[in-house]
């Protein structure tokens, strides 16, 4: 993605491709490091790092810039029509839930840019919670709130100390592990997933064949939905970071 916006600095605003590409790697260090300041406003605070990563000649376009970042950025983010036609498959027979970490506004925008809400029965962001992967005890409410208990459940995710090791803190009835590197090993780790598969579109044969595949058939379609649930307690996101790579 850095690739394009570089390309765009240089080729739409005549930024040298050197000074083009180190902008790009100041934006993506500061935005990894920060990606929503707390006491300010989510899209004032990106084209603030924008206007940063810009050399003083090339600032005045940070406004241009930041839109073009944020279209590319959803672009590059989006879900394949196959995993979201497995998803909505899914929900059909089972309760299917999300637990992302990061700050509440960001991972909220990236939730309705990307059209996730109907493909989940609950969706718990860290950045509304006094935790975040991989406690326990966000996979917990989780349970709590899908109405089953954590031994009925299957974590499936990318990373293997948040969302492995949360699923096995919890005592969850299985985890997944989808590597996002063909170079990841889990033997690398203490940490051992149950099942470890290719691609998310795999699972249907781990939910098939898994000796200990969950219980999580789908009682009612009418289970409720907390996607706006009362904050409970803010946690402490002065150094604005998690465990979330939001700088995707």
């Amino acid at each position: 993605m850095y690739i394009w916006i570089s390309e765009i600095l240089s080729q739409t605003y005549g930024v040298p491709e050197e000074s083009a590409v180190q902008s790009c790697k100041h934006f993506l260090r500061e935005f990894r490091k920060c990606p929503q300041h707390p006491s300010t406003d989510l899209h004032i605070w990106r084209q603030k790092l924008w206007y940063q990563a810009l050399y003083p000649n090339y600032q005045k376009y940070c406004d241009s810039v930041y839109k073009q970042w944020l279209q590319l950025r959803y672009h590059f983010l989006q879900i394949s029509h196959e995993t979201f036609d497995l998803l909505k498959k899914l929900k059909k027979s089972y309760l299917i839930g999300l637990i992302t970490n990061g700050p509440s506004t960001s991972q909220w925008e990236k939730i309705e840019k990307l059209s996730l809400k109907p493909l989940f029965d609950v969706i718990l962001v860290s950045g509304d919670l006094p935790w975040e992967k991989p406690n326990e005890k966000i996979f917990k409410m989780a349970c709590d709130y899908l109405g089953i208990r954590t031994e009925n459940a299957l974590m499936v995710g990318d990373k293997l100390e948040t969302d492995i090791l949360g699923g096995i803190k919890a005592k969850l009835g299985g985890t997944v592990w989808v590597p996002v590197q063909s170079n990841d090993k889990a033997n690398k780790s203490e940490l051992q997933p149950d099942f470890i598969i290719d691609h998310v579109n795999d699972l249907p044969k781990v939910l098939k064949n898994g000796s200990r595949s969950p219980k999580l058939r789908r009682k009612s379609k009418e289970l409720a939905r907390p996607y706006n649930m009362k904050k409970i307690s803010k946690p402490d996101l002065s150094d604005c970071n998690s465990n979330s790579s939001d700088g995707s």
